[in-house]
């Protein structure tokens, strides 16, 4: 079972966990026009990885493969991230299937939910949290 993490404890866990990393599984598009948490106090980077590929949305092939490649050892603690924490989670269980040993998700994702009037980053996730982020 993958732990679905709040925001605010993931932040704590970045900054003060050498081993923590957040690898964002949104798409490029979303990191391009939605933004992406911000890091720098941390003296970390996002690790960028799409779960799922723009515009088509297909699964990526070679998630496992790039997230061994960003240097992500299966004995890291690694936090993923989407929107909304479903693609995160999908994510996060393909991660613990292939050995890594601590994985979570963060909880209501960049995002969050979206309100009564159907928007998103006013209710829950790392925006709404009030988190530190950029635009792309």
């Amino acid at each position: 079972m993958i732990e679905d993490v709040p925001p605010r404890q993931v932040w704590e866990a970045l900054m003060s966990n050498p081993a923590a990393a957040l690898c964002d599984c949104r798409t490029n598009a979303e990191w391009n026009f939605v933004g992406l948490p911000d890091l720098s106090q941390t003296g970390k980077q996002p690790v960028l990885i799409q779960w799922q590929v723009f515009p088509a949305m297909q699964p990526n092939p070679k998630f496992l493969e790039a997230l061994a490649a960003a240097h992500l050892g299966p004995d890291g603690h690694i936090y993923f991230i989407c929107r909304s924490g479903a693609r995160s989670m999908a994510a996060a269980q393909a991660a613990k299937a292939a050995g890594y040993k601590h994985v979570y998700n963060v909880r209501d994702g960049f995002e969050g939910p979206p309100d009564a009037r159907g928007h998103r980053g006013l209710v829950g996730g790392w925006k709404a949290d009030g988190l530190p982020w950029r635009q792309g």
